[in-house]
């Protein structure tokens, strides 16, 4: 039995990005495995149900779907290096709320740069696909089998709300976010000083597979946000990698201190990303009056399904169309609960962190029933009013 832990994932795969820069900065020891590999066929996919990354095998042969999980698998067993949780509350709700926004937030810019800027991007992607799902075949093959599968992400581009309509709002919000993103680490190695938490794994996501690897945007971001792309290159290292910042060691920031250039990032959730949040729970909880469901059921029913309709809000003053995925409730229920969790002077210490950023109600925006995972994968929870 190998003593390495296994990874399956592709680098071109956005959540699989989270999942293995925790490892690396971890120093746990992994094997990347493509789940081109047999094994993943004969043994992960059948144990899950369902073809999805990224994918942790255990020495034991315990297995682990979705990043959070996997990340969570080591916190919880005390073998993280620089744990990925901070201790104080303000620290720790940031956290929490740039994991799901990197992951969740920004995914219209990531689909939008992947699947729309074909001079530059396509020969690459569909060179890459291929490559990681088909290593087998000659590569005029890969890339055949890989334009089929790219009009499916195209596909779900849309479903995320990414329109001709949409695109020059969603360009010109991502130019904002970067250029706030850049401001903020060239102050700060790490979103809260000197080692990275869930909030940066979490920004990793989007920020490295689509939107600092795919051509078009992995330029745009050294043009536009070098030292952005810094922290891309700093999320992939073993090592702290803080040269540039002198004297400079691996601690938090003191004093639950939130400097400005996060506020500033924390009012990005708000006017970019918590109107879909709002419309998100609000459809859920309309969906919840009517649907027949009972505690334990798998969420769309199986487990390929893991939406259960479309909202409508206005961000921009445009409208946008957007499928519901009850996982982003079982991301904002993580940000809930470390709030419920804390004291009472603990609490209005964050309060008033929200209401100078905006995000007040992040915190009141929740759903009639949880969202849990079990044997990976969404499950409905109890009612919790």
């Amino acid at each position: 039995m190998s003593d390495l832990f296994k990874l399956y994932t592709w680098s071109v795969s956005l959540y699989s990005g989270k999942a293995r820069a925790y490892l690396i900065k971890q120093g746990i020891r992994f094997d990347d495995i493509s789940p081109a590999d047999p094994s993943f066929k004969n043994t992960i996919e059948p144990a899950l149900g369902r073809w999805i990354i990224p994918v942790m095998a255990t020495p034991d042969g315990e297995i682990v779907q979705d990043g959070t999980d996997i990340i969570d698998w080591f916190e919880s067993r005390d073998m993280a290096k620089t744990p990925a949780y901070p201790k104080s509350p303000r620290h720790l709700i940031s956290s929490l709320i740039m994991e799901m926004f990197g992951g969740e937030g920004l995914l219209r810019p990531a689909m939008h740069y992947r699947w729309n800027f074909d001079e530059d991007n396509l020969d690459f992607i569909l060179q890459q696909f291929g490559l990681f799902a088909m290593p087998h075949l000659p590569p005029e093959e890969r890339r055949d089998m890989a334009l089929h599968a790219a009009g499916r992400m195209r596909g779900a581009a849309t479903a995320f709300g990414v329109t001709p309509e949409l695109a020059p709002h969603i360009e010109a919000a991502y130019l904002e976010t970067m250029a706030e993103l850049d401001a903020h680490f060239s102050e700060q190695p790490y979103l809260l000083g000197g080692a990275p938490t869930i909030g940066d794994y979490g920004l990793f996501a989007s920020l490295f597979a689509h939107l600092g690897r795919d051509p078009h945007p992995l330029r745009l971001m050294q043009q536009k946000a070098p030292m952005l792309f810094r922290w891309t290159e700093r999320m992939r290292n073993p090592s702290s990698d803080m040269v540039e910042f002198i004297g400079r060691d691996e601690s938090l920031l003191p004093k639950d201190d939130i400097p400005d250039t996060l506020k500033t990032l924390l009012r990005r959730v708000a006017s970019d990303y918590l109107p879909e949040i709002e419309a998100m729970i609000a459809f859920q909880n309309d969906y919840l009056k009517t649907a027949e469901i009972s505690e334990g059921d798998i969420i769309g029913g199986k487990a390929t399904t893991r939406q259960i309709g479309f909202c409508n809000f206005v961000w921009r003053d445009q409208k946008v169309t957007a499928m519901v995925m009850p996982y982003r409730v079982f991301l904002l229920q993580r940000i809930q609960g470390a709030y419920d969790a804390l004291t009472e002077s603990e609490r209005e210490s964050v309060d008033a962190l929200l209401g100078e950023t905006g995000l007040a109600s992040i915190i009141s925006t929740r759903s009639t029933r949880r969202v849990d995972r079990k044997n990976n994968r969404e499950i409905w929870g109890p009612l919790t009013s």
